[in-house]
């Protein structure tokens, strides 16, 4: 919203009538000059955009300053149509000029007072086209001059500053726009027959050919689609389709003036414009409370809905009088409403299935023992990462026609699935909430989670929530439009309408805990090449209904709104010295283990790390704490620890340990690499679980400019039960596992030699062989890659013509069995016949069946008998009746 704009230098014409006594300054209005004012006035009053709405609704009165009270602080010299009819009316302008001053200023004070993409700016622009339009005609006329019908200079309009596209989805859902875009479908039309726009709706052609293109169908191979905002897709009960039904039915009447007789009942009555009602009507009732209760699931029945209906006729039939026009529409919309409900009650339940066969499931889906309904919180299986289940809440439950159970499920990503900025903080367990509504079988749901909003998340936790399962917080929103991260203000606008109004116990924490930011968990994938004014890039989609594989960082100028990254922490205290590096046994060495590989595999060993007496890590994901510097020899990262930026975790303190038999545990690099010290260690990733290593503190080395991290390595980790459950148990057993049965993974292969030269200082690298024997198969491998995405069209064409040829095949089976199975059918009725006619007539068929013919043949002679008599009789009573004319004229004659 505009801060205010410059005064107008124009002087303030007043609003009270003139006095001819007091005032020096007569009228120079003729009398053609104030029959054209009335002729403007009108006109606009009656304008109308094609679609027929109305943009001069918003400036017939004054804004009430109870409701906006800002406006007047803003706007020093408030007008509206109401304001200059009245002053046309009694004559109070002294020059045509004041009249044209007047009505310029309502556009103006809207376009200093509202944004431009309001509806109240889009209207007050068109109202500024009519007027000038109207005033060009009274100069063509030769009413006015061109200099009196120009509108005059009344200050410059503030430029708009970028709005927050938190403020719009919250308007959004305080207008209920997808209620409204629903009851709007089928007939809800203004007087001129055409549906009528909702306040706030685009109305420019760049906004209709935006609003088209969001409609077309998502491409598969298009990663772009993906990012568009979707809404949760329409799952109604058959309690909620009637009430649907009862409102159109609602919508559609019109009154002899061809008025919808709803427009009065859209909205209640402004307590500041009309005191008096709400004196008389204790509990307002409008069309848009329903629709808001609706939304936010109310009502428990129809006849639920129909106690407000009732409730709204009656305050209208109370508060009018009886000949008003608003009264007979209440009467009528009352009865047309007790109709239409018992019409929709007498339905079966079964005439309300849903587009495409959706069957809602209200109460939830059972599934696994477990009840999964609206508003939980769930891991969804990530096709992506099997590691990293998708954050996400559950909008809609319903059953499809085959008897599949769905969810519909909107999506919280992790930080590194987003795209920010390289040195944006994030707090631990953070999601972000996004726009992707997406439809899951409910085989794909994992497991329970929960996600806290960041102003609850260090106070406590949910009650009688599992201990063992995740508790995520979330601060902010995700555009991925514009790859912007707001902050969330209200937090019942991200909840279902179902759970709006419902609130989750919690056991407090003793004392709050502070909150802790970390950096960002992919800052390493910065580039030195990267420039401020390069375009954003892209994450890395992979499958069709997953989020992004990995999302992306850029150095772009930090948005005004951003909060500035975490102030550097102290520097720790100098760390201890390293333990000395000890040269590296020949194998067989303790405890011998491999790089996931086959046991029988011949592979070379390498030193397990054992653990240390310090406390066992629990399953959650590590921070960063490196930084990453990019060389320039062969692509040879440099690791190095960052202790400017965050406080070193507290197991990052403990000094060296060593292993058992004297020996280090350290971690291979690449050979010609940056030295690096030999403790260093890199990020678990999501859900897995760290194994305990030597660790500790390195100064800084060399800090780079921008000032990212990089993981450190590593030395083992194991996935989460659920990932580690779904590798095959004979798969599992190839490779060596803890003593929970999870696979460990190391991150480094062992080193391929026996006997190592290790320099005073400096770490251990691969050997030339093995560096050869990885770049020979890393070439094997992308050859091999290539040759395959050559061949994908070969291998659709032959997939499609064996499609088609088994789609032959299977058709030519079905006739063929079709003919047999009637040659059957014909069989078995004959056989059937037969069955009933010696059930019927006996063994002795033929005899009896003769005996059956001679009786047939003697009933048709008999009948035919008397056919004929009956015949002949009928023919004797015809000519009975019949008189000779002939005869009676002799008669006659013999009489005269």
């Amino acid at each position: 919203m505009a801060s205010g704009g410059p005064e107008s230098e124009t002087p303030v014409p007043t609003t009270e009538k003139a006095d001819p006594g007091t005032d020096g300054a007569p009228s120079t209005v003729t009398e053609a000059e104030l029959e054209a004012m009335g002729e403007v006035l009108a006109h606009v009053y009656q304008y109308r955009t094609e679609d027929g709405y109305d943009p001069t609704k918003l400036f017939q009165r004054k804004v009430n300053k109870r409701s906006l009270p800002d406006y007047y602080e803003v706007i020093k010299e408030p007008m509206a149509l109401s304001e200059i009819k009245r002053k046309v009316a009694s004559q109070e302008y002294k020059s045509f000029a004041e009249f044209v001053r007047d009505f310029a200023l309502i556009p103006h004070n809207a376009q200093v007072y509202n944004r431009q993409d309001s509806q109240a700016y889009v209207d007050a622009v068109d109202v500024k086209k009519v007027l000038e339009d109207e005033l060009k005609k009274l100069v063509e006329k030769n009413t006015i001059t061109e200099e009196v019908a120009t509108l005059p200079y009344l200050g410059e309009i503030p430029e708009q500053e970028e709005r927050d596209d938190e403020d719009e989805e919250e308007e959004e859902d305080d207008e209920d726009e997808e209620m409204e875009e629903e009851l709007d479908e089928e007939g809800d039309e203004d007087e001129d027959g055409a549906k009528p726009r909702r306040r706030g709706a685009p109305r420019s052609r760049a906004a209709g050919k935006r609003d088209a293109g969001s409609k077309k169908d998502d491409g598969k191979d298009d990663p772009e689609s993906r990012k568009k905002r979707g809404r949760p897709p329409r799952v109604d009960t058959p309690m909620e389709a009637r009430i649907k039904a009862i409102m159109k039915a609602i919508r559609k009447p019109r009154n002899d003036a061809n008025k919808l007789m709803v427009a009065a009942f859209e909205r209640v009555p402004d307590k500041s414009v009309m005191p008096e009602y709400h004196a008389e009507i204790k509990s307002p009732m409008a069309m848009d409370i329903l629709k808001r209760k609706l939304k936010r699931k109310k009502y428990n029945s129809v006849d639920h809905f129909m106690v407000d209906v009732e409730l709204m006729f009656e305050n209208a039939k109370k508060y009018n009088e009886e000949d008003s026009q608003i009264y007979k529409d209440a009467l009528h919309l009352q009865e047309e409403a007790r109709k239409t409900a018992k019409l929709e009650k007498e339905k079966d339940d079964s005439e309300f299935v849903m587009e495409e066969g959706r069957i809602p499931m209200p109460n939830g889906i059972l599934h696994n023992g477990e009840l999964w309904k609206v508003g939980d919180w769930v891991h969804i299986q990530n096709a992506n990462d099997l590691t990293k289940p998708i954050v996400a809440q559950i909008y809609r439950t319903w059953q499809d026609a085959e008897g599949g159970k769905w969810v519909n499920a909107c999506w919280y990503y992790r930080p590194e699935q987003t795209v920010h900025r390289f040195d944006r903080h994030f707090l631990e367990n953070e999601v972000v909430k996004t726009g992707q509504y997406r439809d899951h079988p409910i085989d794909e749901v994992v497991d329970r989670c929960f996600v806290m909003f960041v102003t609850r998340y260090n106070k406590g936790r949910p009650r009688d929530f599992p201990p063992d399962k995740e508790i995520y917080v979330c601060e902010a929103r995700y555009n991925e439009e514009n790859h912007k991260l707001n902050k969330i203000k209200t937090w019942a606008s991200c909840l279902p309408d179902e759970v709006r109004d419902k609130d989750y116990v919690m056991d407090l924490f003793d004392t709050q805990r502070k909150l802790k930011k970390v950096p960002s968990p992919i800052a390493y994938l910065l580039k030195d090449s990267q420039k401020e004014d390069d375009d954003l890039p892209k994450p890395e989609w992979g499958a069709e209904n997953a989020p992004p594989k990995i999302g992306a960082v850029h150095c772009r100028p930090r948005d005004p709104k951003d909060s500035p990254p975490p102030e550097p922490t102290p520097s720790p205290p100098p760390p201890p010295p390293p333990a000395p590096v000890m040269p590296t046994p020949t194998a067989p060495t303790p405890q011998p283990i491999n790089y996931n590989s086959n046991p029988q595999s011949g592979y070379p060993l390498a030193q397990a790390p054992v653990a240390s007496p310090m406390p066992a890590p629990t399953p959650q994901p590590h921070h960063v704490q490196a930084a990453y510097t990019p060389t320039h020899h062969a692509h040879q990262p440099q690791y190095h620890s960052q202790s400017h930026s965050q406080s070193p975790a507290p197991h990052m303190s403990h000094p060296p340990i060593a292993q058992p038999g004297g020996y280090q545990t350290i971690t291979p690099h690449m050979s010609f690499a940056t030295p690096q010290p030999p403790q260093a260690q890199a990020p678990v990733a999501q859900y897995a679980t760290p194994r305990a290593a030597p660790q500790y503190q390195q100064p800084i080395v060399n800090q780079p400019p921008m000032g990212y991290k990089a993981p450190q390595p590593v030395e083992v980790y194991t996935l989460n039960d659920h990932a580690n459950a779904s590798i095959p148990a004979e798969i599992r057993d190839q490779f060596q596992q803890d003593d929970q049965g999870r696979v460990l993974f190391f991150t480094a292969p062992p080193i391929n030699s026996s006997r190592i030269a290790v320099r005073e200082g400096s770490a251990l690298g691969h050997s030339a062989k093995f560096l050869a024997a990885k770049a020979k198969r890393d070439a094997l491998i992308a050859q091999k890659r290539k040759a395959e995405e050559a061949s994908i069209a070969e291998r659709e064409e032959a997939a499609k013509k064996a499609r088609l040829e088994s789609e032959r095949k299977l058709q030519q089976q079905i006739d063929e069995v079709r003919v047999k199975a009637i040659h059957a059918l014909e069989d078995q009725l004959a056989l059937a016949t037969k069955f009933d006619f010696d059930s019927l007539v006996g063994s002795d068929d033929k005899a009896v069946l003769a005996q059956s013919l001679d009786r047939l043949a003697i009933v048709q002679a008999q009948a035919l008998e008397k056919k004929r008599e009956r015949e002949e009789r009928l023919e004797a009573q015809e000519k009975s009746k019949q008189v000779p004319i002939t005869g009676m004229t002799a008669r006659l004659e013999d009489k005269i």
